[in-house]
């Protein structure tokens, strides 16, 4: 592709995106393909000739948009968001085309040190206190990852990486049922193993952990010989919002000389707003946080922060350092693939100096604010319905509702169904979860531009279906 080409072809790339943006209203939210439809149309094998340009992207629209689930689409209501605001797609149009691998400050002094100021650009948009540091991750599982390794190895006296896991105590990690799944996989790739990760007994409105429950752990793993090495709280679960008492479990870590590291991947974009923070009182006695600007602050995926108290750990625990990577002659700089367990690194921080600049904090705010707001409303409506039973009151802009089946009928079928029939019809999309067992469906507002007429059609969307299941 020549230079003439190559600008033709990135203006209609970057056209069609401005076209897709504002037409996914008049799309279904989710692909509405069957399994291997898409699969059948791409070539068995690889063209041993080029092709042209005009054939390729005439394949992209009639073969790969079709099965695509529009996750910038105003009415995706399911899982989280991932939101890519337009000024974000911008700069990673940018950092595509310098493609720069910026894993020292040598390879890329500008992504190393604007890295630095949007982490702490975010520390204070958060309202953390300034003994935190950070490092912007590929996602939340990589930091909970980064920061379980820290944990093992500060059990570990600093020798799990060279003496390994055989021969010592087992390393135990506390968390609640409310934490994700990428809990699980940290356990299992730090090489814990899934039975030394303790789940403490939750409750109350928040579905956080029982403290008494949670110290008579760790009391109990040390009398038996057992390592406490740490504990993952949570604020803001991926399934109905569960969260920790984060002041509570902190002295309880505090006491016992354990490592904690909040979980909030989503609701952590939430406490730009101050009368948000509440949610998380006593944050600033974490030893690490997570919180992913690609869900609900705009910036494109991926985008993590990982703050931290201890950087100095983090490096121990991750940096190696052979001659060829050394950047010689130059004082004070920050590696921070010695703070990820990837070594190469993309240049993320582009996107969030674009996306705080061009709409600045209060215009995030704003937003959130909205979805908030919109989601309690919606819930309200849903309450007010016959037949409809909330599940989880809202937790920021996630809650859960259930609707109730003819007499006789099997309700976890029934909302399953539901659910599926919701997502066939193409309006909205929205996922299932369960909650004490029981089957429910999730509902959670935080695309970027979601309006309130979108929450107006999803209440249309769950009432008629489930009218037609009556």
């Amino acid at each position: 592709m020549n230079p003439d080409e190559f600008r033709d072809w990135s203006t209609k790339a970057a056209e069609w995106g401005v076209a897709y943006r504002e037409t996914l209203r008049e799309r279904p939210v989710r692909a509405q393909t069957q399994p291997g439809d898409i699969f059948a149309q791409i070539a068995a094998s690889p063209p041993e000739t080029a092709e042209p340009m005009e054939k390729i992207f005439a394949d992209f629209e009639e073969k790969i948009v079709p099965g695509m689930t529009h996750w910038q689409h105003p009415r995706f209501f399911a899982y989280f968001p991932a939101n890519a605001a337009p000024v974000s797609v911008v700069a990673e149009y940018l950092v595509s085309a310098m493609a720069a691998q910026c894993m020292l400050w040598q390879t890329s002094p500008a992504a190393t040190e604007l890295e630095t100021r949007m982490v702490d650009w975010m520390r204070q948009a958060l309202g953390l206190p300034s003994g935190f540091s950070g490092v912007i991750q590929d996602s939340a599982s990589s930091a909970t990852l980064a920061a379980v390794l820290v944990m093992r190895e500060r059990a570990l006296s600093w020798e799990g990486n060279s003496h390994g896991l055989s021969g010592q105590a087992p390393v135990r990690i506390y968390c609640s049922g409310q934490v994700h799944t990428s809990i699980d996989r940290a356990i299992w790739v730090s090489g814990i193993g899934e039975q030394n990760l303790v789940r403490v007994a939750s409750g109350g409105p928040l579905r956080g952990m029982d403290l008494a429950a949670l110290e008579a752990a760790i009391v109990a793993d040390k009398a038996a010989g057992l390592l406490p090495a740490g504990i993952i709280a949570c604020v803001g679960g991926t399934s109905i919002g569960g969260t920790d008492d984060i002041a509570g479990v902190s002295a309880v870590a505090a006491r016992h000389g354990l490592y904690l590291h909040v979980d909030a991947a989503w609701a952590g974009s939430a406490m730009i707003c101050e009368e948000f923070r509440h949610y998380w009182n006593g944050v600033e006695g974490a030893d690490s946080i997570v919180f992913n600007p690609h869900k609900w602050l705009g910036a494109q995926f991926d985008c993590s922060i990982q703050f931290v108290r201890e950087p100095e750990s983090l490096v121990k625990t991750l940096a190696i350092q052979p001659e060829y990577l050394k950047t010689h002659g130059k004082d004070g700089i920050v590696n921070y693939s010695e703070w990820s367990v990837p070594l190469g690194r993309r240049f993320r921080a582009l996107k969030l100096w674009f996306l705080l600049r061009a709409h600045g904090l209060e215009g995030l705010r704003t937003m959130i604010r909205n979805h908030v707001r919109w989601s309690e409303n919606l819930a309200a409506r849903l309450a007010r319905t016959p037949g409809f039973e909330i599940v989880s009151q809202p937790m920021l802009s996630l809650f859960s509702f259930r609707h109730q089946p003819r007499a006789g009928g099997d309700a976890d079928r029934h909302n399953l169904d539901l659910v599926n029939a919701i997502n066939d019809d193409g309006r909205i999309y929205l996922t299932q979860t369960r909650v004490d067992g029981r089957v429910a469906i999730r509902f959670q507002a935080g695309q970027f531009e979601t309006t309130e007429a979108d929450i107006d059609t999803a209440f249309e969307a769950i009432v008629e279906m489930a009218n037609g299941f009556s």
